[in-house]
């Protein structure tokens, strides 16, 4: 079940693979993600030291939850994957050109966790492509219901 989603991602990017990865998040964030106080739009997955980060996204603190704590909405927050994972990825990143893109947040046995992807960007070309594909799908469906009728 997705908490959130980054519906940005897949529009300026071809997704070749995903990878699940735990996140490391404070009390109160955990909090406000169960609330739905989160938004991934501006995200990004930056490698750093050989450990993946992840980036702008935003958690909007609970009131109740963060009287004692002096929340920081933006902060960095470290994804948790297995070294083979790790290490792969970061080959690709910094041989391949690729980019990683968080998709979305979802829990997993009660634990929020991230959807990252390996992915390339879309050229502007391409983007229209996959718009003229998804009309094209969505036309082909209303006439497909059309001649059911």
């Amino acid at each position: 079940m997705a908490i959130v989603e980054n519906r940005k991602a897949r529009h300026e990017y071809f997704i070749e693979e995903t990878f699940e990865a735990g996140l490391v998040l404070e009390g109160w964030e955990v909090k406000a993600i169960r609330a739905g106080r989160v938004n991934l739009k501006e995200a990004y997955v930056l490698v750093r030291h050989g450990e993946l980060f992840l980036l702008g996204m935003h958690v909007s603190p609970l009131a109740s939850a963060s009287t004692h704590v002096r929340p920081d909405p933006t902060r960095t927050r470290k994804l948790l994957l297995h070294r083979r994972e790790i290490d792969r990825l970061i080959g690709k990143v910094e041989r391949a050109g690729y980019a990683l893109v968080p998709l979305d947040l979802h829990y997993k046995n009660g634990r929020i966790k991230a959807t990252i992807a390996l992915a390339k960007g879309k050229k502007l070309h391409d983007k229209r492509e996959s718009a003229k594909e998804r009309d094209w799908a969505r036309e082909k469906a209303r006439l497909m219901r059309a001649a059911v009728r």
